[in-house]
């Protein structure tokens, strides 16, 4: 028979649960309204915690709805991230990064609702795919692939061709997707520097497939369900 956690443990996982809880009531909220406006009593009942736990949390609305639009972001760049890692080319990166964002509007609609409401605050950020974006644009500047640019003014360009494309995806959910984002990815390695029929061939490389989920592993049953 397993040892109970300590109390201590016990404390600070519950301490994780409420955080996270409140973390995502705060991304539901901003995926419906895009607005920061909900009572701190409605974020609580949503998140189903005490009205006083939330400021064992957060000083304020402000500080929580921040975090949670980098909360969002840093999970939407982590996805992205994890997709492609097996892409060494930089223009490929950039261009797979539009079509799998596009994608992702159908697949993960939260997700993507908070990057359209907020993503534009966030195009210089230190986490999401912005910085992601950067250490690549950063990379097809330095080896040459990418005209020689300031990688910030040229991550500014893709963070203002991205958002609309969201929009678009949202906007008209009927239009094809896929189409619209490797002919904005091709305008985009174009403006980067690329040979038109470079940038078409790049745009329209296969997507890597999803990892498959790893087979579970039989472990003994742990009956404190630690």
């Amino acid at each position: 028979m397993s040892t109970p956690a300590p109390p201590d443990k016990r404390f600070e996982r519950r301490r994780a649960e409420t955080r996270r809880a409140l973390l995502r009531a705060a991304r539901q909220i901003l995926a419906e309204t895009g607005e920061a406006g909900a009572s701190i009593q409605a974020i609580a009942e949503r998140a189903d915690v005490g009205f006083g736990s939330f400021y064992n949390h957060f000083p304020s609305k402000t500080e929580l709805f921040d975090a949670a639009v980098v909360d969002a972001l840093e999970e939407y760049g982590q996805s992205i991230d994890e997709r492609l890692a097996g892409i060494d080319d930089p223009a490929e990166l950039v261009a797979a990064g539009f079509r799998l964002s596009a994608r992702m509007a159908g697949s993960h609609p939260e997700l993507m609702q908070v990057l359209r409401h907020r993503g534009l605050g966030h195009i210089h950020s230190a986490n999401g795919l912005a910085r992601r974006a950067l250490r690549d644009l950063e990379v097809g500047v330095a080896s040459g692939r990418f005209t020689a640019v300031d990688p910030a003014v040229a991550l500014t360009a893709l963070g203002g061709t991205l958002l609309p494309l969201v929009e678009l995806r949202f906007a008209h959910p009927d239009l094809d997707g896929d189409e619209a984002a490797v002919n904005l990815a091709e305008m985009v390695l174009r403006m980067l520097g690329l040979p038109p029929d470079d940038a078409h061939e790049v745009a329209r490389r296969p997507l890597p497939e999803p990892a498959s989920p790893a087979a579970p592993t039989r472990t003994a049953r742990n009956p404190a369900g630690e």
